[in-house]
């Protein structure tokens, strides 16, 4: 009895699944296939994201600080932030250490026993000289003639650059051991302070001196 009535359920539900319409297939018409196909819409978000209303936000948040514009992004002079001495002092000590560096590369170089305390001393002797040279090339006077100061740039780096090949070429070691970390700490902040234009400029003119003369670079 109870198989019965399960045969005729199982048909009762057949029956009635056939007479609803819906029969599985596996044919698909055009549209299917043009839907499938389509790309996915990648042109991105067509309202403001959170990102930019955050960037809003932040905005309205830096109106009046220092530093900032009136509409709240950040001033196109970064040296605002921190003023002609801050950025010596920044430049300074970098060059102070380059410095360091430069002398005790010259002195593994010529294979010569380091002499910290020496090299030490001449480092920190260095130091506010270049505090200064940077302060007076960072003042607003200075940045009102950008193109006077790139020249400047220009030319020192340029005679520090030859200057320096034809001495480790023409020179004694002491002489080099000398002249070299100056004068390299010199031209390695020059071409920095220049405009890229310049800087490049700067770089073709050492190489091609270095190139007419035959000298070595190392």
């Amino acid at each position: 009895m109870a198989v019965g009535n399960r045969k005729e359920r199982r048909a009762a539900t057949k029956k009635g699944a056939t007479s609803s319409g819906f029969e599985p297939t596996t044919e698909i018409d055009e549209d299917g296939v043009e839907y499938i196909l389509q790309h996915p819409d990648r042109s991105g978000p067509k309202g403001k994201t959170l990102f930019d209303m955050a960037e809003e936000r932040q905005r309205e948040l830096n109106k009046g600080k220092p530093g900032y514009t009136a509409d709240g992004d950040l001033s196109e002079d970064d040296e605002e932030l921190i003023g002609p001495f801050g950025i010596a002092f920044l430049y300074a000590i970098s060059l102070g250490m380059l410095h360091l560096t430069l002398d005790v590369t010259v002195y593994s170089q010529y294979r010569e026993q380091i002499l910290w305390s020496e090299i030490i001393q001449r480092a920190v002797t260095a130091t506010p000289v270049f505090l200064i040279l940077v302060y007076l090339l960072h003042v607003d006077f200075s940045k009102q003639f950008p193109m006077l100061r790139n020249i400047f740039f220009l030319v020192m780096s340029t005679v520090a650059g030859c200057y320096l090949i034809f001495s480790v070429n023409m020179h004694g070691y002491f002489f080099v051991m000398k002249a070299a970390p100056p004068i390299g700490a010199l031209w390695v902040w020059s071409v920095i302070e220049m405009h890229v234009a310049y800087a490049v400029a700067s770089c073709v003119i050492v190489l091609g001196y270095l190139w007419w003369n035959g000298f070595q670079a190392f």
